[in-house]
């Protein structure tokens, strides 16, 4: 490959146009144009401009028989340093954007799947509907699963989606000339929605048990208790909504920065602990269906998720500590 085909190649892996190389360059789009039609070459200020913008030793630009050397080792050694350009991280970001929404409804599905099934239940129990017992409950339940199998259908289909940048949050990266300032940008921009709307998830989720207190204290009926408990569902539902998405979007922003839940210790820790990690949620969901389905207790059985999300801390933090202990 010689030089203009590599100027051209590494100028579309990050997704810049004519203009754009050119205006960082500081030089005309004409200039770029003969680059890459192999009518001129730039000098050799322009070539180490080049290989800093780009990425690259000035070896792999000059010379045409050299190609684009391999993912360099990170310090740890256990993971390949893979490079991220402006192309890829714009469409990491708005593939994550896009589908923060989707997987924020599958988890608000998830909620309230069972509100049906309660206020069926319980007026059935009252004679309030003209439906048996059976009926009811085949009713609630059939509600129940179309719910939670569109919540995984959402999934699914989003993990589809977003699996060709797995790597992003397990593998350590290295991001061009000008990625970095981006995403910055970006996540700035996105504060004020982030912090609006954070705040109003959270406090959606505390007053929740609003309208489940309100109708055991002045109506107290069992009918008006699982309207209640409904509410209370439907109101924590929403503000589980608001977090889910908002916390997705950051999170990408950290992931191509490399910050926080997904710096580079957090994403060997990942890939150490990937499978307990999914045994321990596998677990928690069967502990939560096998005491809804067996009790009935709905309205209770979902303090398994809350408890289950601050045990989560406690337990990987103990088991890090005795794998750093054992050396």
């Amino acid at each position: 490959m010689i030089l203009a085909d590599k100027i051209i190649d590494l100028r579309k892996k990050n997704g810049w146009s004519q203009e754009e190389l050119a205006e960082k360059l500081g030089v005309s789009r004409q200039s770029i144009s003969k680059w890459e039609g192999a009518q001129s070459v730039p000098d050799m200020g322009r070539i180490v401009q080049l290989s800093e913008l780009f990425g690259v030793s000035t070896d792999y630009l000059l010379k045409d028989s050299l190609e684009l050397p391999s993912p360099a080792e990170d310090a740890s050694g256990d993971s390949p340093v893979r490079t991220v350009g402006m192309e890829e991280a714009n469409a990491y970001l708005r593939a994550r954007e896009s589908g923060a929404a989707r997987t924020a409804l599958g988890v608000m599905l998830c909620i309230l799947s069972p509100i049906l099934l309660i206020v069926l239940t319980c007026a059935q129990e009252l004679r309030r509907v003209s439906l048996t017992a059976g009926q009811a409950a085949a009713l609630g339940l059939t509600v129940l699963l179309l719910l939670v199998g569109c919540a995984v259908a959402l999934f699914v289909t989003e993990s589809i989606r977003v699996s060709r940048f797995a790597y992003l949050e397990k593998e350590s990266i290295e991001t061009l000339y000008g990625v970095s300032g981006m995403v910055r940008e970006r996540r700035e921009q996105f504060r004020p929605v982030y912090s609006r709307q954070l705040t109003l998830g959270i406090v959606l989720c505390v007053i929740a048990a609003v309208p489940l207190a309100l109708a055991e204290l002045f109506l107290g009926d069992d009918l008006s208790v699982a309207l209640g408990v409904g509410a209370t569902l439907l109101t924590a539902a929403v503000g589980v909504l608001l977090i889910v998405r908002v916390a997705i979007i950051q999170g990408s922003f950290q992931v191509l920065l490399e910050e926080g839940d997904y710096d580079r210790e957090a994403k060997l820790d990942r890939r150490r602990y990937g499978d307990l990690n999914a045994i321990y949620w596998a677990l928690v969901t069967a502990v939560f269906l096998i005491w809804s389905f067996s009790s009935s207790a709905w309205d209770r059985t979902w303090i398994v998720w809350p408890v289950a999300a601050l045990s989560y801390g406690a337990i990987f933090g103990v088991v890090k500590a005795l794998r750093r202990r054992n050396g």
